[in-house]
């Protein structure tokens, strides 16, 4: 399946939609305290920056967020591919596409946090292979057996 992925608002009923899956998928996998959701009117603010995926009828199938902290830091949000497409590397050009503009606006570090536990093994696997190795928390993030962090340098050092 071919699909397009570009920048658009979430505040459109499909990609609610996708959000709506997220959090039902979340919901059993860690205590709602450890779950660190962004709203889709929070997603549709000035720091953050929504991909969504779509399929040749134009339907939403995956989404994520670049949301940028500080010059220093972006964290990558809510990433999700509908379980329908999994497996046809949806979450890897999504994932992409917030590397490649972090890249362009210049900041060293991108990080993430996301779940822990079986549920949460694919995207671990695409997080690592993506490049992205694990750290400690970040941010105002608690340390604790729900949550595994991750983080990927994007500025290259320039020989002398």
């Amino acid at each position: 399946m071919a699909v397009t992925i570009a920048i658009e608002t979430p505040l459109q009923d499909d990609v609610r939609g996708l959000v709506a899956k997220l959090n039902d998928h979340l919901l059993p996998l860690s205590p709602i305290e450890f779950q660190f959701k962004m709203t889709v009117e929070q997603m549709a603010e000035a720091h953050t920056t929504l991909f969504v995926a779509r399929d040749d009828d134009g339907r939403a199938v995956g989404m994520g967020a670049l949301k940028v902290h500080s010059a220093e830091l972006g964290e990558v949000k809510r990433m999700f591919t509908d379980p329908e497409v999994r497996g046809q590397r949806i979450g890897s050009a999504l994932l992409q596409a917030i590397v490649n503009l972090a890249r362009e606006k210049g900041l060293p570090t991108l990080m993430l946090e996301t779940g822990t536990g079986p549920g949460m093994a694919e995207a671990h696997r695409l997080y690592t292979r993506s490049g992205f190795v694990t750290r400690g928390p970040f941010l105002d993030y608690p340390d604790s057996e729900w949550s595994a962090f991750f983080e990927l340098p994007l500025k290259q050092e320039v020989p002398a």
